[in-house]
């Protein structure tokens, strides 16, 4: 699914004109990435959590060349989905 097609969706399942699902969406999408920015969390019962995660500088391999790199240390974003939405992905 695409944001167009998730828009969509939440269109026809709020009511909500296209435009204002969007608005919506980018309302919601923008507050969580403004709360990663600034290290916090954001759960979601019963969906999951998103938090940022710091990776340690390390030593890796150039692919092709076999040479040694370094890696600088970074953030990445994590999801940790919840122990409901596991269940329903799962279910047969």
């Amino acid at each position: 699914m695409n944001k167009s097609q998730l828009v969509a969706s939440v269109a026809e399942k709020t009511g909500l004109t296209k435009k204002a699902a969007e608005g919506a969406l980018a309302a919601v999408l923008g507050s969580v990435e403004e709360a990663l920015v600034k290290g916090d969390k954001v759960q979601l019962i019963g969906f999951g959590t998103f938090g940022v995660k710091k990776r340690a500088a390390r030593t890796g391999r150039n692919p092709s060349t076999g040479a040694a790199i370094k890696v600088p240390a970074s953030k990445v974003v994590s999801f940790a989905p919840s122990s409901t939405l596991k269940e329903k992905v799962n279910k047969k």
